[in-house]
């Protein structure tokens, strides 16, 4: 048995869309890998040899169709448990004709553990994941030291991890645990300006409008 470990989701009740429903009966199977408890040969599953970047928690797959789009010599393996933002992503990489991303539905912990082979991702995103605001829920946060080390286990020497959030506290938290990791070393002084490939959402937008604030992380691994 493995020891217990944060999930990267939360159950929750999400409306599904009728169209996000008939993409995922109809494309799941096309774009999306099953779970399995052994390595991910990543050049088999995108049918050609690219460099892997990992994006987990890709919600409705608004940026990372965007990013897919701009990046194209680049694979791109989502990782999301929620039917909607499935259905979503699924839809949209087959409006754009995308040939460069990948889904897993299942917790980002194991397949990390599971499926991917260590010194092997070229980089890794995580975008606006839960803040988990009140106090007594930090400990539900995704960014945790035991999920970095592992994360940081996976990436080869010189990839990045970006992580992006609109929540200050946990942008502290965040530059903190990062920094902690001696594999890690930070691209800035301490937070980054957003990059031109991380595309403004229209929620991320409208909190600018706000006056609400976002902080960008990049790290690159020794």
């Amino acid at each position: 048995m493995h020891p217990q470990h944060i999930r990267s989701f939360v159950n929750r009740r999400s409306h599904m869309t009728q169209g996000q429903q008939q993409a995922l009966d109809t494309y799941l199977d096309k774009w999306s890998i099953a779970y399995r408890c052994e390595r991910l040969d990543l050049n088999q599953a995108f049918g050609r040899s690219a460099p892997p970047i990992l994006e987990i928690g890709f919600g409705m797959g608004e940026t990372t169709e965007q990013i897919a789009l701009a990046r194209p010599q680049d694979n791109f393996l989502g990782v999301e448990v929620f039917n909607a933002g499935v259905g979503a992503l699924l839809k949209r990489i087959e409006a754009s004709a995308l040939q460069n991303i990948r889904i897993i539905q299942h917790d980002a912990v194991e397949v990390l553990r599971d499926m991917i082979a260590p010194n092997s991702l070229a980089g890794v995103h995580i975008y606006f994941p839960d803040p988990w605001p009140k106090k007594r829920h930090h400990k539900r946060r995704l960014i945790q030291p035991p999920l970095i080390e592992l994360l940081s286990s996976r990436m080869a020497p010189g990839a990045y991890l970006h992580c992006a959030t609109d929540w200050e506290h946990y942008a502290l938290q965040m530059l903190e645990v990062l920094s902690a990791e001696p594999s890690l070393t930070n691209t800035a002084e301490n937070f980054a300006p957003r990059p031109d490939f991380r595309p403004l959402t229209k929620f991320e937008n409208r909190g600018i409008r706000l006056g609400h604030g976002v902080w960008d992380l990049i790290f690159k691994k020794r």
